[in-house]
């Protein structure tokens, strides 16, 4: 093997409509800056194809996962979610990613990161992105992860193991406020909108009031140059109102178009991501949009109605439909939203960089990374 490259751990993983690869938080840099920079390099960021390492040249595959033993004594560990841009030099630690949450449970698990249970093992995740917590129920057999089942999920071929993934208290998870702006509603440029931040901050607008059909592909919307830079002006604004300090260098807030249902749903949505339109739906941005149909006055609750809790919603998307399920203890408790996922390992190995040779992060370092980002 030659001795320029640097030899790193890791594995490949599906988790739902996500592809990425996940490392323990031990394997990478405990300085930032050279961790992003081994990510890009990694992921081969600055091209198309990303021809150059092992992302997928599109937003959905060029996605990272960093676990580490939790730094909170209610969970079992950290993870630390980053997208990296698949053209620019940028790595963003403010989402989350709701997808490859799923696979987080099944990699911790095999890592030997939390015991397994007969038939089932519930691994409590902190997320450090938005400092909440999810608990991710995995299907472990005999104390063993499998990946081989019968749940289908709309934006992943065949079938799976269901993995549920129920996000017990996702209301601020940026900003610390469900609607940081302190409005249910409110007006940007003459187009009514509602700034949620429930596990993904989010500008949810009636796709006709941006002069757009709801059930558009995501291939017209992406090609409606005048509509882009429309909604791209619109989300820095939201931002702005939102609290997330210039907005248009980051991923967040996510735009979501919203509609009427065709296919027997609740709600018909295109999410964006935010710079191109979702070829199915984040399981953040589905479980925001939910809560915010329960929350009177947003645009979501208005062309919803009111859904009885405990039940559930359904969210059409370009790739099928998705279902969040609504629950909470009491009137004055927060919302627990659960998703059913799948999540599929690929690959395991070690990915190869150029990049000297870096000292290695510590026990928790994710929680430093996350503050400092």
């Amino acid at each position: 093997m030659s001795n320029d490259l640097l030899s790193i751990p890791c594995v490949l993983m599906r988790g739902g409509t996500s592809k990425g690869p996940f490392f323990l938080a031990s394997d990478l840099p405990a300085d930032i800056a050279e961790r992003d920079r081994l990510l890009l390099e990694v992921m081969g960021s600055g091209h198309p194809l990303q021809i150059d390492g092992i992302g997928g040249g599109n937003a959905l595959t060029s996605k990272v996962a960093i676990i580490d033993r939790s730094s909170r004594p209610d969970a079992d560990v950290d993870y630390l979610f980053a997208q990296v841009r698949v053209e620019q030099q940028v790595v963003d630690t403010s989402p989350n990613c709701g997808n490859m949450l799923a696979a987080v449970g099944p990699y911790a698990i095999e890592r030997g990161l939390v015991q397994a249970q007969d038939p089932q093992t519930e691994v409590r995740v902190h997320n450090v992105n938005t400092g909440k917590l999810i608990i991710a129920t995995v299907e472990t057999p005999g104390g063993n992860v499998v990946y081989r089942g019968d749940t289908r999920i709309a934006g992943a071929p065949g079938s799976a193991s269901p993995v549920r993934l129920s996000f017990l208290d996702a209301a601020g998870a940026r900003t610390g406020k469900l609607l940081p702006s302190g409005h249910a509603r409110e007006t940007i440029d003459g187009v009514p909108v509602s700034l949620v931040d429930c596990a993904m901050p989010l500008m949810l607008v009636q796709a006709e009031d941006l002069g757009v059909h709801g059930d558009a592909s995501p291939a017209e919307l992406n090609a409606d140059a005048a509509f882009m830079a429309r909604l791209e002006a619109l989300r820095i604004e939201a931002g702005a109102r939102m609290g997330i300090a210039d907005a248009g260098n980051k991923v967040i807030p996510k735009p979501v178009l919203l509609s009427a249902p065709q296919h027997g749903g609740q709600l018909q949505v295109r999410y964006f991501m935010p710079h191109q339109c979702h070829t199915a739906l984040a399981i953040t941005g589905a479980v925001g949009i939910a809560t915010a149909a329960v929350t009177p006055g947003t645009l979501a609750h208005t062309l919803v109605g009111c859904l009885p809790l405990p039940g559930s919603i359904t969210l059409e998307h370009p790739s099928g439909a998705l279902e969040v399920g609504l629950s909470r203890s009491s009137d004055d408790a927060p919302v627990v939203a659960s998703v059913v996922r799948t999540a599929r390992r690929l690959f395991e190995g070690r990915v190869f960089a150029t990049s000297p040779a870096p000292a290695r992060a510590s026990v928790n370092q994710a929680r430093q990374w996350t503050s400092a980002a």
